[in-house]
């Protein structure tokens, strides 16, 4: 007996990677149901490349009721009045809006980093994806916390536009073919022109001056992999479609030179290790897009500290960042938990 799997917010660019990579890594399904708005009721969806087509269903009108996990990307607003429906209803949610991350109650989830967690999920029947951002970021940080405890971290991203979904990435291919034939380009989805540009603002301003981009990366690190960690972020937007960077300065307790840290990084799950010190010899996001992997290039000591590294780490933010991780809970769940398929 397989699972019954509702995507919600099945025709966004979350959703529909979530349906290909239940297909792509053939997740134990009976039923699959996509669900979305009123408006994008009746638009038939493919599960991947499967050749299968499912129609999408209102949500206004879905009975969460005889459904084993929920998967969701419809942002907060909808998932803020319909997971708690579903979860009341005995769907387990998996969440990748920001609505539950920092909920006490809820769970936040990279199974490589901190699988153990997902137990708590019983207390409201929801498991939280974290940022984006984060969640490349912890998988390569966690194998060498493990080996030399961090102190603190400082991480400069470069995150792609469609961490802006479709709108963000429809105005990077608008504004590039405005300027290569002469007309001005108009910023909409970001607050200023992002082709051949970066932005060094992703959500909204806080107090401190920091933005709420950063301020996620700097909590759920600590909630997922140790709250003693320092984490400094500036969080940058450019002009990629699909793809995020970080450069990533790490101090450590304990010695860790940067070729005990490939050692460790080359055997560690969910990371390929590609470092060859010459022309070419690292990932860029156009190699990572499509790609289920955190790469990690770059890695060389920092001789400004005491036990220091730096590394490049990217990954494809639609699938580590978001759905891949959804789904990689969803299997998760189901052998420590619900053990169905």
């Amino acid at each position: 007996m397989g699972y019954r799997v509702a995507v919600v917010g099945a025709t966004g660019n979350v959703g529909r990677e979530m349906l290909a990579i239940l297909a792509e890594r053939e997740f134990p399904m009976d039923e699959v149901a996509a669900v979305a708005s009123s408006r994008s009721t009746g638009m038939e969806i493919e599960v991947g490349d499967s050749g299968r087509m499912v129609k999408c269903k209102n949500i206004e009108h879905f009975d969460f009721a005889g459904w084993d996990i929920a998967l969701f990307a419809a942002g907060s607003g909808p998932t803020k009045e319909y997971a708690p429906k579903a979860a009341a209803a005995g769907c387990v949610v998996i969440d990748n809006s920001s609505l539950y991350r920092m909920d006490p109650d809820v769970p936040l989830i990279v199974p490589e980093v901190n699988p153990e967690a997902i137990d708590g999920y019983t207390k409201k029947n929801i498991i939280a994806n974290p940022n984006c951002s984060t969640a490349q970021l912890v998988v390569a940080l966690k194998p060498l916390h493990d080996a030399a405890v961090i102190k603190r971290v400082v991480v400069s991203t470069y995150q792609s536009v469609s961490g802006a979904g479709k709108a963000g990435m429809d105005e990077l291919f608008e504004q590039s073919r405005a300027i290569f034939v002469g007309d001005k380009p108009e910023p909409e989805t970001f607050t200023k022109q992002i082709a051949f540009n970066v932005i060094p603002h992703i959500d909204v301003f806080m107090d401190d001056g920091s933005t709420k981009e950063e301020w996620k990366m700097v909590v759920e690190t600590k909630k997922i992999l140790d709250p003693k960690i320092k984490l400094h972020a500036t969080c940058v937007r450019v002009p990629v479609f699909v793809g995020h960077s970080e450069a990533v300065n790490i101090e450590f307790e304990n010695e860790l030179s940067a070729e005990q840290a490939m050692e460790i990084l080359r055997e560690a799950p969910g990371i390929m290790l590609v470092d060859k010190r010459e022309d070419g010899g690292y990932v860029t996001p156009i190699e990572a897009a499509g790609d289920g992997a955190t790469y990690i290039s770059r890695v060389r000591d920092d001789p400004t500290v005491d036990y220091g590294i730096s590394l490049w780490c990217v990954s494809d933010n639609l699938r580590k960042g978001a759905a891949l991780n959804a789904v990689q809970i969803a299997e998760l769940l189901g052998r420590r938990h619900l053990q169905k398929g």
